[in-house]
């Protein structure tokens, strides 16, 4: 019996799944149930071969109540709250250091397949960082600023990174150096926190939080604003288009090129050579190669270069049952190892690119800066070959395809707002933020989590905070929820928003000589393009001499999947925003834990943690949150 609990295009596909008899996420959900209560309160230690050590801190003293070691609970849940938000800053620190290197090699001559294209971008953070420009060549003045960049993961004098001066607002620097909590070098971090979380190291729990803030602010800046200004300046600072979404993008005639992932420097040369290449389709009977993206990297291609927005994450298996996939073209991060099999049923081509991201029943093909050319074509001609094994009767598009407008960068929106106020573009968001026509601004970010999308989390929670006049920016795989729900469109506007957020809407739109209104969710990129987000903020902090925790702002991760989530979303809590999550993260079997992230932290840095599980009672706590800062600003 067939369940109908997810969007219509996903249905479609998990209904086909289950009459061929190919297993997906949901079934393997299922079988797991119930998930292990120790490993969901985060009580579960397996530091050392004397455990696994599991605490049930509702036993009332009738079970363990401490490890073999003598650790407790607190210890146990804080320890590995800091191993999740390693795993998470790892994860964007090795994606920024793998562009900044990238674009070395470019300067160095070694990579001549790149090119700087932002320079514009270039100039600013050059600026920002202290170097001199004038009279130099840009290249110079490049690799001067890759420099600073490679100082931010080898420095041992204890001097703020770089990327903190550059992009971090004045008071929250401030806020963190008196407590303790600025870094210096982000492998030093990394490398601390592993070994402070090792049997026999930390065992106070204050402390290893400390460390968790530590950990997020290294993800926010030495990952997060690092990748995001490097791909600016090497491929171009993004610009509101018009954009495509929904597995409806896929075409039955063309060579469809799937990317999934999160590095541009891989995608932006496939769909260089897909383009270059379109004519060697016809041996093979299509009319020519359709590049979508999937996951993040469908976000750094759409808001550059219009490629549509096919799946989030959680459709990235469902989009090869189609039958239309050739190729799956995959490098870094959100990958299920199970696309494999799935593709055996479907004649796709599974494609891996980083040596450390290997999958069993892939193709391997090491994609390298210094070698990008020859291997981006040799990875589509793969997919046009692939195109020959085709079966006709296995072709199932769903029809669902979305308009949306995307990439609206910070300099996008600056750009906007330039139209109405030339002199001080950010007065136009301050005045409507006073009057109450926008009442306050939540980020969306993360994933699509299969234990939440039958409920429409995402879309739910963004719905009810449009009718009370909250802007949205969304990053991420939320961005694809919010696209293929057509709360990117400006059609949204009318349909969902109230009179105020209207007005302001339709006049921003007006000033920017579009025939119609912005939309109510404005997708500012990629997951590591949740910089652009606290940029924005942080600038509009500084204009009102304010702390980022006084502004009526919130952020969500609505349906938490991913450790990268968690290091952002403690980056935010550094910052001084509430942060909502949902599902609960695994700290609630610790009271310390609990009480310090959901309590006392707001009056440490002004955040704190807020958890619910129901939207409509989500979006309604993030609305008294933000009642109380207009309260406290009096407006």
């Amino acid at each position: 019996m067939t369940i109908k609990t997810f969007d219509i295009a996903s249905q479609t596909l998990i209904n086909k799944a289950a009459e061929l008899g190919v297993e997906t996420g949901i079934e393997r959900l299922k079988a797991q149930q119930p998930q292990c209560g120790f490993g969901q309160l985060g009580s579960c230690c397996r530091m050392c071969y004397m455990g696994p050590c599991r605490i049930d801190p509702f036993s009332n003293g009738n079970g363990a109540s401490k490890g073999v070691c003598g650790a407790s609970v607190d210890t146990i849940v804080c320890r590995n709250l800091l191993r999740e938000e390693v795993g998470g800053a790892a994860s964007h620190v090795g994606h920024a250091r793998h562009v900044v290197l990238a674009f070395k090699k470019m300067l160095e001559g070694k990579a001549p397949g790149y090119k700087i294209t932002g320079r514009d971008k270039l100039m600013e953070v050059a600026g920002g960082l202290g170097i001199a420009i004038a009279g130099k060549a840009d290249t110079e003045i490049a690799l001067e600023v890759v420099n600073k960049a490679l100082e931010d993961i080898t420095r041992q004098d204890g001097e703020p990174m770089n990327w903190i001066k550059l992009r971090a607002p004045k008071k929250e620097v401030e806020m963190w150096g008196k407590l303790g909590l600025l870094v210096s070098n982000a492998h030093n971090e990394i490398e601390e926190a592993m070994h402070r979380t090792s049997m026999g190291n930390d065992a106070d729990p204050t402390n290893l939080l400390l460390a968790c803030l530590r950990m997020g602010i290294v993800d926010g800046y030495a990952g997060l604003s690092m990748a995001t200004d490097f791909q600016d300046i090497m491929f171009g600072v993004p610009r509101v288009r018009s954009i495509e979404a929904n597995m409806g993008v896929l075409e039955k005639n063309k060579v469809n090129i799937a990317m999934h992932g999160h590095n541009p420097v891989l995608s932006e040369k496939i769909l260089e050579w897909a383009g270059r290449l379109e004519s060697e389709t016809k041996d093979v009977g299509a009319e020519g190669i359709n590049v979508v993206g999937v996951c993040c990297t469908g976000n750094e291609l759409t808001m550059r270069h219009n490629v549509p927005m096919a799946a989030h994450n959680m459709q990235s298996e469902l989009i090869l049952l189609t039958g239309a996939v050739d190729a799956m073209v995959v490098d870094i991060q959100c990958i299920w190892p199970s696309i494999t099999k799935i593709s055996q049923c479907c004649n796709t081509k599974i494609i891996t690119t980083e040596a450390s991201v290997k999958i069993p029943g892939a193709s391997h093909v090491s994609f390298e800066a210094e070698h990008a050319d020859e291997q981006a074509k040799k990875i589509v001609r793969m997919a046009i070959e692939a195109f020959k094994g085709r079966e006709e009767s296995d072709i199932a598009i769903p029809e669902e395809k979305s308009t949306a407008l995307a990439g609206f960068s910070v300099e996008a929106i600056i750009d906007v707002l330039k139209k109405v106020d030339s002199s001080d573009p950010l007065k136009t968001v301050i005045d409507n933020i006073v009057s109450g026509n926008i009442y306050g601004v939540v980020g969306f970010a993360g994933c699509p989590s299969i234990k939440m999308r039958d409920t429409s989390m995402t879309d739910t929670m963004v719905k009810e905070l449009l009718k009370k006049n909250v802007l949205i920016v969304t990053t991420g795989c939320t961005a694809h929820i919010c696209a293929q729900a057509d709360l990117m469109n400006p059609d949204a506007v009318d349909k969902y928003c109230g009179d105020g957020l209207k007005t302001v809407l339709k006049a921003l739109g007006e000033a920017a000589g579009l025939s119609a209104p912005l939309p109510p969710v404005w997708h500012m990129g990629s997951c590591v393009d949740n910089a652009r987000i606290a940029t924005l903020l942080g600038a509009l902090a500084d204009k009102l001499d304010l702390k980022v925790s006084q502004l009526p702002v919130a952020g969500s991760a609505p349906e938490l999947v991913q450790e990268k989530a968690m290091s952002i979303g403690t980056w935010l809590l550094a910052l001084g925003l509430l942060v909502h999550i949902a599902p609960s993260p695994r700290i609630l079997g610790s009271p310390v834990a609990a009480k310090v992230l959901t309590e006392d932290l707001e009056g440490i840095t002004g955040g704190r943690a807020y958890v619910e599980l129901d939207p409509i009672k989500a979006a309604e706590g993030l609305i008294s949150h933000i009642a109380q800062k207009r309260t406290a600003l009096a407006i």
